[in-house]
């Protein structure tokens, strides 16, 4: 079970049943949940995080800001401190690894001296 926590800006209600409408298509979603408040989209259960928001980054500006394993309440309070550096370390290598991948394009310009004729810095 993963858990990815996504923060999607959202304008109206529209937008926040558009994205929870598109989020639940994908197989394997345990369940799904969004705090209005804060444009906080939560899904767990088997599914790949990277295709989620991806999906998510079509249509809004997305901003991940958790994945890790969905946390199991056994009564392992002290190894779930431990456990929480290493998932600490997978989550930023995994953003890391994200960013890497899918990294934001970058556009150049290219402004001819003839359409600025009168140019005093060049």
């Amino acid at each position: 079970m993963k858990k990815l926590v996504v923060k999607v800006e959202l304008h109206d209600d529209r937008d926040r049943r558009k994205a929870m409408r598109v989020v639940s298509s994908f197989e394997g979603i345990g369940s799904l949940s969004m705090d209005s408040k804060d444009n906080k989209l939560t899904v767990s259960g088997d599914f790949d995080p990277v295709k989620v928001v991806n999906k998510l980054r079509k249509s809004w500006h997305t901003e991940i800001v958790s994945v890790g394993a969905a946390k199991e309440d056994d009564g392992k309070k002290d190894e779930g401190k431990k456990e929480e550096g290493k998932k600490d370390d997978q989550v930023a290598n995994l953003v890391k690894a994200y960013q890497a991948y899918y990294s934001t394009p970058v556009t150049y310009y290219h402004v001819s001296p003839e359409e600025t004729p009168n140019c005093v810095i060049c």
